[in-house]
């Protein structure tokens, strides 16, 4: 199994060799460690534990990439290496998420806390890498914002099964399709989309980041406008499929908030937000979650 990981300390290869050990059970023997631009004719290459080490600047310090042969038992799994990683070397350290943003990782530090973080690198030659940002305070990282890290949640998938069900129904009438980018057909699948993820964030309870950005919402309760004027325009058995679908993810929608007709007033105080005037809201923009996300 391979890992990538970051850590907030120069480190040396027998450090790193030291500290590997004890985190997979093997001695020290078996576990080879060597910085990246090292000669690597020399490695022992049949070593349990391998590890390149790269040197970084900035708020990282130290690259890791390390293996573990099939032949280590039990073989820990990322986050697991990492937080006992922390624990050991007494450092944060840092591992990417399945996210396809760049900057997107998460943190164990060696008190046992496990947050989100924002990393960033400079365009230098040799890049200088920056933690921008925690969800939680790290001692090793004191420059670091602690605030709640949008682009968790922008990024996050949940299950959508109404929406892909109406995707291949209407795959399969022949009359369009929802893979042909700005057709009507892929702005239904989208929208829809869109709509059922907010209500199945809602129903896990906001999970896993816990909350939910207001211009998130927002852009979800547009999606949700944006269905209501395109069940007027595919022909009559593709409205019936996407009306029928919209109507399942209405129903959870309610379920799942309280009526409250004026309550996003204050969201159109906001002037980032974008949100219609009370003649031209959807029924749908006079409910709202309970209690509010963010």
């Amino acid at each position: 199994m391979t890992y990538n990981l970051l850590v907030t300390e120069s480190l040396s290869d027998g450090a790193v060799a030291a500290a590997l050990a004890e985190c997979f059970r093997v001695a020290v023997r078996d576990v080879d460690v060597a910085d990246e631009n090292a000669d690597q004719d020399a490695r022992n290459w049949d070593a349990p534990v391998l590890c390149g080490t790269r040197a970084v600047r900035g708020d990282v310090r130290t690259s890791l990439d390390v293996y573990a042969q099939d032949s280590v038992q039990p073989q820990p799994s990322e986050p697991e290496l990492a937080a006992a990683l922390a624990r050991v070397l007494g450092r944060s350290v840092l591992y990417p998420t399945e996210s396809i943003r760049p900057s997107a990782y998460w943190l164990a530090t060696a008190d046992g806390t496990v947050t989100r973080a924002r990393l960033l690198d400079s365009d230098d030659e040799k890049p200088v890498y920056t933690v921008d940002a925690v969800e939680a305070p790290v001692a090793d990282l004191p420059r670091a914002r602690v605030i709640r890290i949008p682009e968790i949640v922008y990024d996050q998938r949940k299950p959508t099964p109404v929406s892909d069900r109406f995707a291949t129904s209407l795959n399969a009438l022949g009359t369009g399709r929802t893979d042909e980018t700005g057709s009507p057909y892929w702005r239904a699948a989208t929208n829809l989309g869109a709509w059922e993820q907010l209500v199945q964030t809602m129903t896990d309870d906001w999970a896993p980041a816990g909350w939910y950005p207001a211009d998130l919402y927002v852009q979800n309760l547009t999606a949700r406008d944006e269905l209501e004027h395109l069940q007027q325009q595919p022909p009559e058995q593709a409205a019936e499929l996407l009306e029928a679908a919209v109507d399942l993810v209405d129903r959870q929608f309610i379920k799942m908030t309280v009526p409250d007709p004026a309550w996003y007033l204050d969201l159109g105080k906001q002037p980032e937000l974008d949100v219609p005037g009370t003649d031209d809201a959807g029924w749908w923009w006079d409910r709202r979650p309970d209690p509010l996300p963010w």
